[in-house]
């Protein structure tokens, strides 16, 4: 088994996890643990938080600064790397996130309150698409890997642009311009190629507390280190040495932690009409439906504008690789934490239509896959 195929089997386990202590007698417990204020500090200087969030909010900025230096490395280096690589990436993942948003919309129009998690479906989780379409097809093309590399490592990108400009609560100018000096000592610190971890540590940090005060997200302080940190191809440069620490206690602990804290939802009452929801649906939709037919639709534009698709390949050979793309997850559990209260009745609608959407697109991804061959490389055709 290959480490994609591993961290998309954690990130499974830990959904089911989640349901299960959702649904069973530790359920009242796990809330309780979760509500429990932890805080750090020196003197007067005390940040307190419920361990929930300091789950949503420290270990996950972790995660994005992992995010930070994908995007980065893609960018420069790998299936991003050129201008004419990225032009059918681009249009996939404008398609991809697109389409989503309008089928949530279109579901949700009549209810104002709900409109709040229309970017939910825009989201791919690139770990578990990546994970779960290496077990279900691991003889698909490299180019095919390649190219839903590349759309979600942009749909991420998306993500992070919509978080930063639409899940804000009210800014602080004074903790926003602390924040830029924090960004300013990371353009220094990278300017100078600093080859040591512990300044772009210790910048991180300050950076981190300065966003969450500001009112933007903390989470995206992760990201913005992550995109100063110096990137080589030696295996030395502070991007290469933190993704190589950090790497293993994101697969193996803070994204199934995660999946454990938020994928859960209680099915006590539960009837079929709860599926009927048209949050549920809207986010199921638009992950099933929404991003194959977004995705397709933009590779089509832009193999247009830009001089056709990669030799040997066709349009029917991305639809697998756009179904998987359907598997949100973590990204989009994590949108649907700011979108809704927890607990609140469209928050639990927005996690059942994630579970639902991400099963199916996986189960429509592995069925087309297998019926259509066409995207296998040469040696296992």
């Amino acid at each position: 088994m290959n480490t994609a195929q591993r961290d998309g089997l954690l990130l499974a386990g830990s959904a089911v996890v989640g349901m299960a202590l959702m649904n069973s007698p530790m359920s009242d417990g796990m809330q309780q643990l979760l509500a429990l204020p932890f805080q750090v500090g020196v003197g007067g200087y005390v940040l307190a938080k419920p361990l929930e969030l300091w789950i949503n909010d420290f270990l996950m900025a972790i995660f994005f600064l992992l995010v930070g230096v994908e995007i980065k490395h893609e960018w420069l280096h790998g299936a991003l790397a050129t201008p004419q690589a990225r032009i059918l990436p681009f249009g996939a993942a404008v398609g991809g996130m697109a389409v989503p948003a309008l089928i949530f919309v279109l579901f949700n129009w009549n209810q104002p309150p709900n409109l709040a998690g229309w970017a939910i479906p825009a989201a791919t989780d690139i770990a578990f698409a990546i994970g779960l379409m290496a077990l279900a097809a691991p003889n698909i093309r490299g180019a095919l890997l390649a190219f839903l590399t590349a759309v979600a490592v942009l749909d991420d990108l998306g993500a992070i642009i919509v978080i930063a400009l639409f899940y804000t609560d009210q800014l602080s100018k004074t903790m926003l311009g602390f924040a830029a000096v924090g960004v300013g000592a990371l353009f220094i610190l990278s300017s100078l190629r600093v080859q040591r971890i512990w300044p772009y540590v210790a910048v991180a940090l300050f950076l981190w507390v300065c966003v969450l005060k500001s009112g933007v997200h903390a989470t995206l302080a992760g990201v913005v280190v992550g995109l100063f940190l110096p990137a080589a191809q030696d295996g030395n440069s502070p991007a290469e040495k933190l993704d190589h620490a950090l790497k293993p206690w994101v697969s193996w602990l803070i994204l199934p932690l995660f999946g454990v804290v938020n994928a859960g939802v209680s099915l006590a009452g539960f009837s079929w009409a709860a599926l009927a929801q048209p949050v549920t649906l809207g986010v199921a939709g638009g992950l099933l439906l929404g991003k194959p037919f977004g995705i397709l639709a933009g590779t089509w534009v832009a193999s247009r504008l830009g001089g056709g698709l990669p030799d040997g390949l066709r349009l029917r050979d991305y639809v697998p690789v756009a179904c998987f793309c359907g598997i949100g997850f973590t990204m989009a559990l994590f949108i649907s934490t700011l979108a809704y209260p927890p607990g609140s009745d469209p928050g639990d609608a927005a996690k059942l239509g994630v579970l639902l959407g991400t099963v199916c697109a996986f189960a429509l991804g592995a069925l087309v896959a297998r019926w259509d061959g066409s995207g296998r490389s040469p040696a296992s055709a």
